[in-house]
Protein backbone atom coordinates (compact mmCIF):
# COMPACT_ATOMS: atom_id res chain seq x y z
CA UNK A 1 0.00 0.00 0.00
CA UNK A 2 1.09 3.44 -1.15
CA UNK A 3 2.73 5.40 1.65
CA UNK A 4 2.70 2.55 4.12
CA UNK A 5 5.58 0.53 6.20
CA UNK A 6 5.11 -2.70 6.93
CA UNK A 7 7.12 -3.20 10.21
CA UNK A 8 8.13 -6.40 12.01
CA UNK A 9 9.14 -5.66 15.36
CA UNK A 10 10.12 -8.34 18.25
CA UNK A 11 7.72 -8.40 21.19
CA UNK A 12 10.56 -6.69 23.40
CA UNK A 13 9.94 -2.89 21.40
CA UNK A 14 6.15 -3.47 21.43
CA UNK A 15 4.99 -0.57 23.61
CA UNK A 16 7.08 1.91 22.65
CA UNK A 17 6.56 1.10 18.78
CA UNK A 18 2.80 1.50 19.75
CA UNK A 19 3.34 4.85 20.80
CA UNK A 20 5.92 6.15 18.65
CA UNK A 21 4.22 4.88 15.35
CA UNK A 22 0.83 7.09 16.28
CA UNK A 23 3.34 10.08 16.75
CA UNK A 24 5.25 9.13 13.76
CA UNK A 25 1.98 8.41 11.42
CA UNK A 26 0.40 12.08 12.67
CA UNK A 27 3.64 13.83 12.08
CA UNK A 28 4.70 12.59 8.34
CA UNK A 29 1.17 10.60 6.98
CA UNK A 30 3.07 7.54 6.74
CA UNK A 31 1.05 4.92 8.26
CA UNK A 32 2.82 2.01 10.08
CA UNK A 33 1.46 -1.59 9.58
CA UNK A 34 3.39 -3.50 12.45
CA UNK A 35 3.70 -7.55 13.23
CA UNK A 36 5.10 -8.43 16.57
CA UNK A 37 6.62 -11.73 17.18
CA UNK A 38 9.98 -12.89 19.05
CA UNK A 39 13.00 -12.56 16.84
CA UNK A 40 13.25 -16.35 15.48
CA UNK A 41 9.29 -15.75 14.51
CA UNK A 42 10.00 -12.45 12.69
CA UNK A 43 12.81 -14.39 10.62
CA UNK A 44 10.93 -17.64 10.00
CA UNK A 45 7.85 -15.26 8.34
CA UNK A 46 10.90 -13.97 6.60
CA UNK A 47 11.99 -17.17 5.27
CA UNK A 48 8.28 -18.11 4.18
CA UNK A 49 8.14 -14.86 1.76
CA UNK A 50 6.37 -12.70 3.63
CA UNK A 51 7.34 -9.09 2.73
CA UNK A 52 8.48 -5.80 5.51
CA UNK A 53 10.18 -2.88 5.13
CA UNK A 54 11.90 -2.48 8.24
CA UNK A 55 13.09 -4.80 10.79
CA UNK A 56 13.60 -3.85 14.88
CA UNK A 57 15.00 -7.39 16.26
CA UNK A 58 18.51 -8.54 18.08
CA UNK A 59 21.12 -6.69 17.01
CA UNK A 60 23.09 -10.09 15.90
CA UNK A 61 19.60 -11.53 14.25
CA UNK A 62 19.77 -8.12 12.17
CA UNK A 63 23.83 -7.98 11.74
CA UNK A 64 23.54 -11.38 10.34
CA UNK A 65 20.40 -10.08 7.68
CA UNK A 66 22.85 -7.26 7.19
CA UNK A 67 25.59 -9.34 6.18
CA UNK A 68 23.22 -11.53 4.11
CA UNK A 69 22.56 -8.50 1.96
CA UNK A 70 18.88 -8.94 3.12
CA UNK A 71 18.89 -5.60 4.80
CA UNK A 72 20.86 -2.42 3.97
CA UNK A 73 23.73 -2.35 5.86
CA UNK A 74 23.58 1.54 5.86
CA UNK A 75 20.22 1.77 7.43
CA UNK A 76 21.21 -0.10 10.63
CA UNK A 77 20.58 1.69 13.72
CA UNK A 78 21.16 0.65 17.56
CA UNK A 79 17.80 1.20 19.49
CA UNK A 80 18.02 -0.12 22.68
CA UNK A 81 19.04 -2.29 25.52
CA UNK A 82 17.02 -4.41 27.84
CA UNK A 83 17.30 -6.64 30.56
CA UNK A 84 15.60 -9.57 31.74
CA UNK A 85 13.14 -9.25 35.08
CA UNK A 86 10.27 -10.64 37.37
CA UNK A 87 7.05 -9.95 37.86
CA UNK A 88 4.21 -11.00 39.77
CA UNK A 89 0.60 -10.37 40.20
CA UNK A 90 -0.72 -7.19 41.14
CA UNK A 91 -0.92 -7.51 45.01
CA UNK A 92 0.99 -10.13 45.50
CA UNK A 93 4.14 -10.20 47.52
CA UNK A 94 7.33 -9.19 45.89
CA UNK A 95 10.10 -12.08 46.37
CA UNK A 96 13.37 -11.68 47.12
CA UNK A 97 15.79 -11.66 43.50
CA UNK A 98 18.11 -9.11 44.71
CA UNK A 99 21.12 -11.50 45.20
CA UNK A 100 21.88 -14.91 43.30
CA UNK A 101 21.21 -17.29 46.47
CA UNK A 102 17.68 -14.85 47.09
CA UNK A 103 16.90 -15.35 42.98
CA UNK A 104 17.71 -19.10 43.55
CA UNK A 105 15.83 -19.79 46.93
CA UNK A 106 12.84 -17.54 45.27
CA UNK A 107 12.64 -19.65 41.65
CA UNK A 108 12.92 -22.82 43.94
CA UNK A 109 9.73 -21.76 46.22
CA UNK A 110 7.66 -20.76 43.45
CA UNK A 111 4.48 -22.93 42.59
CA UNK A 112 5.11 -22.13 38.79
CA UNK A 113 7.29 -20.05 36.70
CA UNK A 114 6.53 -18.55 33.61
CA UNK A 115 8.66 -17.81 30.84
CA UNK A 116 8.87 -17.98 26.99
CA UNK A 117 10.37 -20.86 24.82
CA UNK A 118 11.85 -18.76 21.62
CA UNK A 119 12.46 -15.11 22.59
CA UNK A 120 15.84 -14.03 23.75
CA UNK A 121 14.50 -13.47 27.73
CA UNK A 122 13.37 -17.59 27.50
CA UNK A 123 16.67 -18.74 26.13
CA UNK A 124 18.33 -16.64 28.46
CA UNK A 125 16.40 -17.92 31.18
CA UNK A 126 16.89 -21.58 30.45
CA UNK A 127 20.81 -20.92 30.64
CA UNK A 128 20.64 -19.38 33.74
CA UNK A 129 18.81 -21.79 35.36
CA UNK A 130 21.44 -24.44 34.39
CA UNK A 131 23.76 -22.15 35.80
CA UNK A 132 22.14 -21.78 38.95
CA UNK A 133 22.28 -25.98 39.14
CA UNK A 134 18.03 -25.72 39.83
CA UNK A 135 17.10 -26.34 35.96
CA UNK A 136 15.43 -29.87 36.50
CA UNK A 137 13.30 -28.31 39.48
CA UNK A 138 12.10 -24.94 38.39
CA UNK A 139 11.00 -27.05 34.64
CA UNK A 140 9.26 -29.98 36.59
CA UNK A 141 7.12 -26.88 37.52
CA UNK A 142 7.41 -24.64 34.77
CA UNK A 143 4.75 -22.98 32.29
CA UNK A 144 6.89 -22.82 28.97
CA UNK A 145 5.03 -20.74 26.76
CA UNK A 146 5.50 -21.31 22.93
CA UNK A 147 6.15 -17.66 22.30
CA UNK A 148 4.18 -14.51 23.71
CA UNK A 149 3.29 -12.54 27.57
CA UNK A 150 4.23 -14.64 30.19
CA UNK A 151 2.90 -12.56 32.28
CA UNK A 152 -0.44 -12.90 31.05
CA UNK A 153 -0.21 -15.81 33.07
CA UNK A 154 0.18 -14.23 36.30
CA UNK A 155 -3.48 -12.86 35.35
CA UNK A 156 -4.99 -16.29 34.85
CA UNK A 157 -3.18 -17.82 37.91
CA UNK A 158 -1.26 -20.47 36.34
CA UNK A 159 2.12 -18.93 37.47
CA UNK A 160 3.25 -16.93 40.32
CA UNK A 161 6.11 -15.66 38.52
CA UNK A 162 6.77 -14.40 35.08
CA UNK A 163 10.22 -14.65 33.79
CA UNK A 164 10.83 -11.72 30.58
CA UNK A 165 12.19 -8.34 28.97
CA UNK A 166 11.11 -5.67 31.59
CA UNK A 167 9.46 -3.79 28.48
CA UNK A 168 7.39 -7.03 27.91
CA UNK A 169 6.44 -7.35 31.14
CA UNK A 170 5.39 -3.89 31.54
CA UNK A 171 2.80 -4.52 28.49
CA UNK A 172 0.12 -6.42 30.74
CA UNK A 173 -2.10 -5.04 33.06
CA UNK A 174 -3.01 -6.33 36.44
CA UNK A 175 0.80 -7.58 37.62
CA UNK A 176 3.43 -5.93 39.08
CA UNK A 177 6.91 -5.33 38.26
CA UNK A 178 9.63 -6.72 41.39
CA UNK A 179 12.65 -5.93 39.04
CA UNK A 180 15.31 -6.95 37.05
CA UNK A 181 17.33 -10.20 37.47
CA UNK A 182 20.78 -8.83 39.29
CA UNK A 183 22.67 -7.32 36.93
CA UNK A 184 25.89 -9.73 37.18
CA UNK A 185 23.73 -12.78 36.39
CA UNK A 186 22.69 -11.32 33.13
CA UNK A 187 23.82 -8.92 29.70
CA UNK A 188 21.58 -6.82 28.55
CA UNK A 189 20.14 -7.71 25.39
CA UNK A 190 20.82 -5.08 22.18
CA UNK A 191 18.21 -4.49 20.06
CA UNK A 192 18.47 -3.01 16.21
CA UNK A 193 16.52 -1.45 13.68
CA UNK A 194 17.17 -1.93 9.43
CA UNK A 195 15.62 -0.84 6.16
CA UNK A 196 14.71 -4.48 4.71
CA UNK A 197 16.81 -4.35 1.13
CA UNK A 198 13.78 -5.22 -1.08
CA UNK A 199 11.76 -2.20 0.05
CA UNK A 200 9.76 -0.21 -1.88
CA UNK A 201 9.37 2.54 0.09
CA UNK A 202 12.79 2.80 1.28
CA UNK A 203 12.49 6.65 2.00
CA UNK A 204 9.76 6.25 4.47
CA UNK A 205 11.88 3.23 5.54
CA UNK A 206 14.90 5.23 6.02
CA UNK A 207 12.89 8.29 8.08
CA UNK A 208 11.01 5.89 10.46
CA UNK A 209 14.05 4.33 11.89
CA UNK A 210 16.31 7.80 11.99
CA UNK A 211 12.73 9.19 14.17
CA UNK A 212 12.93 5.42 16.44
CA UNK A 213 16.62 6.31 16.81
CA UNK A 214 16.80 10.02 17.73
CA UNK A 215 16.64 11.60 21.05
CA UNK A 216 12.58 12.67 20.47
CA UNK A 217 11.92 8.91 20.58
CA UNK A 218 14.36 8.21 23.98
CA UNK A 219 12.14 9.02 26.99
CA UNK A 220 9.32 6.96 25.61
CA UNK A 221 11.74 4.16 24.80
CA UNK A 222 12.61 4.68 28.57
CA UNK A 223 9.07 4.23 29.87
CA UNK A 224 8.05 1.27 28.32
CA UNK A 225 11.35 -0.27 30.19
CA UNK A 226 14.31 0.29 27.72
CA UNK A 227 17.52 1.81 27.89
CA UNK A 228 17.89 4.02 24.81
Amino acid sequence: MENTVRLFSTLALMGAIRNLSDRFEAATGTRIDPVFAPTVGLIERLGKGEAADVLIMTAEALDDLAAKGAVAPDSCVRLARSFVGIAVKAGAAHPDIATEDALRKTLLGARSVAYSRIGASGIFFGQLIERLGIAPEVNARALVIPSGLTAERLVTGEADIAVQQLSELKLVSGVELVGPIPPHLQAPGLFSGGRVAASQCAKQADALLNYLASPEAAPVLRESGLEP
